[in-house]
């Protein structure tokens, strides 16, 4: 098997939609995926994006991607690069695909300085968890993340912020 890895075009935009559902199905959270491929054009492609991502394609079919962005450090002083999404089709693990695109990833932090390279998994993922256990990343159990959604974005400026 012949894996490649470039970076993602606006022609990519359906597989990459259809493979965030995947996850999504996998993820047992299919009916929150509103994405349209329409979405991801202009959020992925559109002139003011500052999200990146990347195809992982084995002998010419893409069967995976990245999804990233620069984040900060302010402790380090320092960009650091957060992975959003990193998928590869179910049929097509365990033949090095998922490596080379944290690889890849990995290489553009390193060539951009970053202090980081960051991700969350959901904590009964345990075969993500076994395999990024595997490379040697380090668990972030001391932080708990959260998260405001739109309408938890919405709700607080009402509360919080007069106009």
């Amino acid at each position: 098997m012949n894996i490649t890895i470039y970076p993602a075009q606006k022609a990519d935009a359906c597989a990459i939609l259809d493979m965030i559902i995947e996850l999504a199905e996998y993820e047992l959270s299919r009916n929150q995926v509103i994405a349209t491929r329409e979405d991801i054009e202009k959020t992925l492609f559109g002139p003011d994006t500052r999200t990146e991502a990347l195809i992982c394609a084995i002998d010419g079919v893409p069967v995976g991607y990245a999804v990233f962005f620069m984040s900060y450090s302010t402790w380090l002083g320092k960009n650091g690069i957060y992975l959003e999404d990193l998928y590869v089709a179910k049929r097509f693990r365990q033949h090095g695909a998922g490596k080379a695109l944290l690889a890849h990833v990995a290489k553009l932090a390193k060539d951009r300085g970053c202090g980081r390279l960051e991700w969350s998994v959901l904590d009964w993922n345990q075969p993500a968890i076994d395999f990024y256990d595997s490379i040697g990343a380090n668990a972030q159990s001391e932080w708990i993340r959260y998260r405001l959604d739109e309408k938890g974005i919405e709700n607080f400026l009402r509360k919080h912020v007069k106009a």
